[in-house]
């Protein structure tokens, strides 16, 4: 990685790597908050089946 960086700089294209790494750094974080979206989302319809399962439990006369 530090020759790529070596050579970025000596062409002048800080502006690109800079680019790069924002963008990098955007889609990382992107795809951390997908992940827990899915698991917070994964853990809540566990929530609702059992809430599901208790009604049935209790409704039972």
């Amino acid at each position: 990685m530090d020759e790529l960086t070596k050579t970025i700089a000596s062409r002048g294209d800080l502006a690109h790597l800079a680019l790069f790494l924002w963008a990098s750094g955007a889609s990382a974080l992107l795809v951390f908050a997908l992940r827990e979206l899915a698991a917070a989302n994964r853990r809540f319809e566990d929530f609702v089946k059992e809430i599901a399962a208790l009604n049935r439990l209790f409704k039972k006369d």
